[in-house]
């Protein structure tokens, strides 16, 4: 019987339980449609690292409660804080690209499988933050759009680069500058999502999923996020190169003699991330 271990997470705004090897991560400001506050930013940088470093974390799965999962910046206070107002370019400059690294570099940079499930639409940043996972799985009724557009702002939060490496040049200026309103079915035909599922199904198949990445070779997922993180600027010679010395390294520990073992005999393998 499975234990769930809740995390103080010092606000209302984000909630994280640990299940099954699995660190879930609720964006929780559904009457906002989960827009991203001060307090969610300050208790995620805090869980990221939390969850990337725990040995008892084998995947981290980043959902919302409501029905969206995440509208990015809260635009009604747009321009009205004092503090912004009152603080010099440069200074928002340097704000804005700390925010962004602590927010969607950080997840980035975690080296076990990352899930995003979205019951229901992902806009601005908050389409950045599903698209910096490795998996995306959404609710049929779920609605994906950039919307910098609809107010007049260029993009934040890798967008662009997201965008790009997932879906190509082409797609991505048509995503940025229409901002249209993608349904969940074309998104997973263009590659933003992997996986659509019926609203009612998408609790219990997205942790199921997370799951079943949480109980897999971690020390190999690094690896292979190694590989292809560094395939995005890498020539064919000098990924092939790259992934030599990780294969070797996957191929010396015990959960690839314990692939082996349970293939052999027919067995699931039991792997330990070492």
């Amino acid at each position: 019987m499975s234990q769930t271990l809740r995390i103080d997470t010092g606000t209302d705004d984000l909630l994280a339980v640990i299940r099954d090897r699995v660190a879930v991560i609720t964006l929780n400001r559904p009457q906002a449609r989960n827009a991203i506050s001060k307090g969610m930013k300050a208790a995620w940088v805090e869980l990221i690292k939390r969850f990337a470093d725990d040995p008892n974390v084998g995947a981290i799965l980043i959902t919302a409660a409501g029905t969206a999962f995440c509208a990015g910046g809260d635009v009604k206070g747009m321009g009205q804080s004092t503090a912004t107002a009152e603080a010099t370019f440069e200074q928002r400059v340097t704000d804005l690209r700390a925010d962004q690294r602590r927010l969607i570099g950080d997840l980035f940079a975690v080296r076990k499988p990352t899930v995003a499930a979205l019951p229901g639409s992902a806009a601005g940043a908050g389409l950045a933050l599903a698209l910096a996972c490795d998996l995306r799985i959404a609710a049929q009724s779920a609605i994906l759009t950039t919307s910098y557009a609809r107010v007049a702002l260029a993009g934040d939060c890798g967008i662009a680069w997201l965008l790009t490496r997932l879906v190509g040049a082409s797609r991505a200026r048509e995503l940025m500058l229409l901002s249209e309103r993608i349904d969940a079915r074309r998104a997973e035909a263009m590659g933003l999502l992997n996986r659509v599922v019926a609203d009612s199904d998408l609790a219990e198949l997205s942790f199921a999923l997370a799951a079943s990445l949480a109980q897999g070779p971690t020390f190999a997922f690094s690896c292979m996020k190694d590989n292809l993180d560094h395939a995005v600027g890498s020539g064919l010679l000098e990924s092939m190169d790259y992934e030599a010395e990780n294969l070797i390294k996957t191929e010396l520990t015990f959960d690839h003699r314990e692939g082996v073992r349970a293939f052999a005999q027919k067995q699931k393998p039991v792997f330990q991330g070492r």
